[in-house]
């Protein structure tokens, strides 16, 4: 997934500042120029890790109606410590 989220990013010219994959969810701290939109971003990483993941493990087809829900969150970080958004990013895994 991660390198699904990577390489969405490199094609689109994103920065990914932080990214953790979680079990049911996925954690993106990411720079997106505005014009293009963080919703052709979220789009575009959504379709292509569907395609890909269902076609890798097909048992996917079977077990979920859809990979992703339509539903997102979105929040810009304001003034906000980059080097806090990332160690919250890092500690999900632990919570």
């Amino acid at each position: 997934m991660k390198a699904i989220i990577y390489q969405v990013a490199k094609e689109l010219g994103c920065e990914i500042l932080e990214l953790e994959v979680m079990p049911d969810h996925v954690h993106i701290l990411c720079e997106v120029d505005p014009q293009f939109g963080v919703h052709k971003f979220v789009k575009r990483v959504k379709g292509l890790s569907s395609r890909l993941l269902r076609r890798e493990f097909p048992r996917l087809k079977s077990r979920l109606p859809t990979l992703w829900t339509h539903s997102y969150f979105v929040s810009t970080v304001g003034g906000a410590p980059i080097s806090i958004l990332k160690q919250y990013i890092e500690n999900q895994k632990n919570v």
